[in-house]
């Protein structure tokens, strides 16, 4: 992977630009001190110094196609690791040490993932319930990448009371494309759950600027 990176040039950020193989992202499982620790898109963003984007895209093909398993952990995040087959039938002792372990490691990943706030958006309980409750196409995992990228939208306007249509596309939209293929396809969608969330303000008809009122 290092002849790799040597050969791949940086945008104006310093990230990386170019094509990532899946075995890239998949080295950085491979790569883990702890073998059985999930790992989260922000943990490929930085090992691979992509956007989280990419990181997302890599991981939902990786996990498309069998070589990753994953689950949803904490109200907007997900972990992946490499499923492990199974090694016959375990007897009753180990399987609730198997048990204890799992959820161990389960509670161990929530933590990091909660410690994480860029994977994990903390919102008040009404504003959390609002977001599960949107109307937004899709359903499994694509539904909650698309609760994700609401929960995003949500938080840059609280961070941005005054925000226009173009400020979400540019700051949100790459960072959640939520399998959208365009940017008018994502807004389409998001900006009217947008505006059921507590303490929007969209604009007036014919109007471009979205506040946030507080709530």
């Amino acid at each position: 992977m290092g002849d790799e990176s040597r050969a791949r040039s940086r945008n104006e950020h310093g990230q990386y630009v170019g094509r990532i193989s899946l075995d890239a992202v998949l080295e950085v499982f491979e790569a883990r001190d702890d073998a059985a620790r999930p790992l989260t898109a922000t943990d490929v963003m930085e090992a691979l110094d992509c956007s989280r984007r990419t990181a997302h895209n890599k991981l939902n093909e990786l996990e498309a196609r069998g070589d990753l398993a994953t689950r949803k952990v904490g109200a907007r995040s997900r972990v992946f690791w490499i499923p492990m087959p199974a090694r016959g039938e375990p007897t009753a002792g180990r399987a609730a040490d198997s048990t204890d372990s799992a959820s161990t490691a389960e509670t161990a990943a929530t933590d990091e993932v909660e410690a994480d706030g860029s994977d994990d958006l903390d919102h008040p309980p009404a504003v959390s319930s609002a977001i599960e409750r949107a109307d937004l196409p899709g359903s499994g995992p694509m539904l909650d990448a698309r609760r994700e990228a609401l929960s995003a939208a949500y938080q840059y306007l609280t961070d941005h009371p005054e925000a226009k249509k173009a400020d979400f596309l540019r700051d949100v939209y790459y960072d959640y494309p939520a399998g959208f293929e365009s940017a008018e396809g994502w807004w389409n969608a998001i900006q009217p759950a947008l505006k059921q969330l507590p303490g929007v303000d969209p604009p007036e008809e014919r109007g471009h600027i979205w506040h946030f009122l507080g709530g």
